[in-house]
């Protein structure tokens, strides 16, 4: 197999007990372990006492970014899949494939020693599953291989991996390193991402904190993106609602969705409840959620679903109840309420690729993007939420595009990952 310099370089040096590779999407870092690190570090170690391990995000991810991979280039009868124990037979071993974004899905290797394991998405783990690994490697020949995408610099996989008392071997990757990428992927991937903190983690692979402005091409330009909705086009239309605590209020987001993957939210709307003497109970919050349901009709066409905010089962259910009365079509359900960066990065790659635009009728969402930044008091890498934003119109907005990718690393909006 053709492999880059990087990757060999990979392979000659990764000796140690802990081999970790972070860098930019694409850039070669995950396909080095499928092809030949994974397969290799099993049949060194067949026969011997302890455990293989293959740990990701979710068994999902595992069979998306490890397991398939592997069987393009050796066979089904060498990669199994998982079955209902979470074991996978992989190179003639029993190979137990976990989720790590809990603890919860790893208690069953508890315990157990551990001879190898392979980590997928590394810095997405739960911390706690990460320090349980660490304390179960501990065969003498026990090793480690993993891979990621960085994160901001206080992260606690940045804090092992700085670690000089680990023996430990670091490669870290750029886009650049891969020289089996088409350029003109390279260059729409560096559109996509430029001017962000994303441009900086996934091209350039360098850990860095997220601050400042969250959308900075719809801030710096929010004309730009205002146009008229391509009515004849529209795929379908989906809408998020948001329930506001007592200082915010409840939003209302009608999205167009067309078959060249654009995204165009037609309508928003939101209502304070300082500015209703009574407040907003169930009934009046369904009235003016179905006063919002006729607008988007008349202006943009009939939705298809409505996804509210998960917390609010008794609001929710109340506007569902409303809406199968007056608009029976129109499918009324909890939103998935994905990870809150990940609906970010999403929305960031449709700006970047030329898939969003609003229209003049999304007053609310386009103030709610332009104020939008990321809070500089936190360690941890969050949108800001002290109420000086209009967070439930993004959380609206979000709710009726996320289950329009899947998973922590879903398909890039120009590409896989």
């Amino acid at each position: 197999m053709i492999l880059s310099d990087k990757q060999n370089e990979y392979i000659r040096n990764s000796t140690h007990r802990w081999n970790i590779k972070t860098g930019a999407v694409r850039s070669g870092k995950s396909f080095v372990d499928t092809a030949y690190t994974v397969p290799y570090r099993i049949r060194e170690r067949s026969g011997k006492p302890g455990l293989n391990v293959i740990l990701g995000v979710s068994r999902e991810t595992i069979e998306r970014n490890v397991l398939q991979p592997m069987r393009e280039i050796y066979t089904s009868a060498l990669i199994g899949t998982i079955n209902n124990r979470n074991v996978a037979r992989v190179c003639g071993e029993d190979v137990y494939c976990l989720g790590a974004d809990k603890v919860s899905q790893v208690a069953k290797i508890q315990g157990s020693s551990i001879k190898y394991a392979y980590g997928d998405e590394i810095a997405k783990w739960n911390k706690e599953v990460f320090e349980m690994l660490k304390s179960r490697l501990d065969k003498q020949y026990s090793c480690f291989d993993g891979a990621c995408n960085p994160e901001n610099p206080t992260h606690w996989l940045k804090e092992f991996i700085d670690d000089d008392g680990i023996d430990l071997y670091l490669q870290k990757y750029r886009i650049f390193d891969n020289p089996f990428l088409d350029p003109e992927y390279v260059r729409n991937l560096c559109k996509e991402y430029e001017g962000t903190v994303y441009y900086d983690r996934y091209i350039l692979g360098k850990w860095k904190r997220a601050e400042g402005s969250i959308y900075i091409k719809f801030a710096d330009n929010p004309d730009g993106f205002v146009k008229s909705a391509d009515k004849e086009h529209i795929s379908r239309i989906d809408i998020g609602i948001d329930f506001g605590g007592n200082g915010s209020g409840h939003a209302f987001v009608a999205t167009a969705k067309y078959s060249d993957g654009r995204k165009q939210p037609v309508m928003s709307r939101k209502h304070m409840k300082k500015d209703f003497r009574q407040g907003i109970d169930a009934n009046l919050l369904s009235e003016l959620f179905l006063e919002f349901v006729e607008d988007v009709i008349k202006k943009y066409g009939k939705p298809s679903n409505a996804y509210y905010d998960n917390a609010e089962t008794v609001l929710g259910q109340s506007i569902k109840n409303a809406c199968e009365k007056k608009f029976p079509y129109l499918h009324v359900r909890p939103a998935v309420k994905k990870k809150i960066n990940d609906r970010i990065e999403y929305t960031v790659q449709l700006m970047g690729a030329g898939l969003f635009s609003i229209t003049e009728d999304c007053e609310t969402l386009s103030k709610a993007l332009q104020e939008a930044v990321y809070n500089s008091k936190s360690m941890e890498e969050e949108r800001l939420d002290d109420g000086s934003t209009d967070i439930d119109t993004l959380d609206a907005f979000e709710y009726s595009i996320e289950r329009d990718f899947s998973g922590t690393h879903y398909n890039r909006v120009i590409g896989g990952i």
